[in-house]
């Protein structure tokens, strides 16, 4: 049985009971994220008393490839000639953090110039003490970089001048999906700032299988779908079209279902697949602010029905 089918689609709400202060309160609301990033979400719905329904299309793990090649990196002598780690997703970090801890002593030696280690949004919350104990002796000689907008192409833009000097970037291997054109994009904005990426594959994206949207199609009633990546809307698509169907019999079997995007990559992915979003969320440095913006939807609606 894959991952993906593990976890039970419905998951209950924490309260039955609706409010009129809470627009999502009873509102039946899918996602089709990772397992990794399930249990945040599901909280936050939850906090709102919707009904989360998990639908992964997609699975993030490791592979014995991935962890070889963190592993070649997270050696001093081949660490020591980068100048910065730029992480895109929580799970590299997360990858690349198992690697540490396996790692007998620290990569980084403690003199040298200042290292930065950057990640997006709530993401940064990883690169805690922890984690750079576990990068260098030193923790004087870390930098950690936020950009102030959660994007892959803000954070090239804010490692500023590369001149010449190497970044390590962990990203994902896609496996059985087309890979979307963020990560690219990315490095090409490195290259152009002066920067020299090197990609090495931290975990693998893996489609999901050609069942994983079944149990979402089942459901009779969906009030909105979330989707927080473009690999997870091309999922759902190949799960649909196995079962024979498209995104116009989605819309069809649930017409007032809001299809939300996690940001404006998120977003412009889906659109790109054919998928229309009704709502971006503005505020993406973390998964209240799709929340918010569903609210502020339905909030909008009922304000206007009154």
């Amino acid at each position: 049985m894959s991952l993906a089918m593990a976890l039970p689609l419905h998951i209950s709400s924490s309260s039955s009971s609706s409010s009129p202060n809470q627009p999502l309160s009873n509102k039946r609301i899918a996602f089709t994220t990772p397992l990794t990033y399930a249990t945040r979400l599901t909280h936050l719905l939850k906090l709102q008393r919707s009904i989360p329904l998990h639908s992964p299309t997609i699975l993030i793990q490791p592979s014995l490839q991935t962890k070889a090649s963190l592993a070649f990196y997270l050696q001093t002598s081949h660490l020591q000639p980068f100048s910065a780690i730029a992480f895109t997703s929580r799970n590299g970090i997360a990858a690349f953090s198992e690697s540490l801890s396996q790692t007998p002593t620290p990569p980084l030696p403690e003199t040298g110039p200042t290292f930065t280690i950057s990640a997006l949004g709530k993401d940064a919350d990883l690169l805690d003490r922890s984690f750079i104990s576990k990068l260098c002796r030193n923790p004087t000689r870390i930098r950690v970089l936020v950009p102030p907008i959660a994007t892959p192409i803000s954070l090239a833009e804010s490692l500023g001048a590369g001149a010449g000097r190497q970044v390590l970037c962990p990203c994902p291997l896609v496996v059985d999906l087309e890979e979307p054109p963020v990560i690219p994009e990315f490095l090409l904005a490195l290259r152009s700032g002066g920067w020299i990426p090197v990609r090495v594959p931290a975990y693998e994206t893996r489609w999901a299988g050609p069942r994983c949207g079944e149990a979402l199609w089942k459901e009779e009633v969906v009030d909105a779908v979330v989707f927080t990546s473009t690999a997870e809307v091309e999922g759902l698509l190949k799960s649909l079209r196995e079962m024979g169907f498209g995104w116009g019999e989605v819309r069809e079997r649930w017409p007032g279902m809001v299809a939300a995007a996690h940001g404006p990559v998120t977003a412009a992915g889906a659109e790109r697949l054919g998928v229309g979003v009704d709502v971006m969320s503005r505020r993406f440095g973390s998964f209240d602010g799709v929340v918010e913006a569903l609210a502020a939807k339905w909030g909008r609606e009922r304000s206007d029905s009154d």
